[in-house]
């Protein structure tokens, strides 16, 4: 069996616009990019959007374990996106956790 990394917090954050808001979420999830890099333990935190289908934006995010994924998604910001910004914007959502399967 392969090694896993079972400290570090992969995190696949998937979103899809409600029809026509793709442009106002792609903007809401761009303004968590700046305050969540300067956080301790941010290892990674990517913004895409899918190829396939322009309304599928999705986060892809490395943490360097699991306390500072959790401080990551207590911070203002975080919840202030989620309760306020969220249901305006998104149709669904789907947030899962990984760990990365090493080399």
């Amino acid at each position: 069996m392969r090694g896993k990394n079972t400290t570090q917090v992969v995190c696949v954050a998937e979103f899809w616009a409600l029809e026509g808001k793709t442009g106002e979420l792609i903007e809401a999830l761009h303004v968590l990019m700046k305050p969540t890099h300067a956080e301790e333990g941010c290892i990674r935190y990517e913004l895409n959007q899918r190829v396939d289908d322009e309304r599928g934006i999705t986060f892809i995010e490395k943490w360097k374990n699991q306390e500072a994924f959790d401080r990551h998604c207590a911070t203002n910001y975080i919840t202030h996106y989620f309760n306020d910004v969220r249901p305006q914007l998104v149709e669904r959502f789907e947030v899962k956790l990984y760990q990365e399967i090493l080399p």
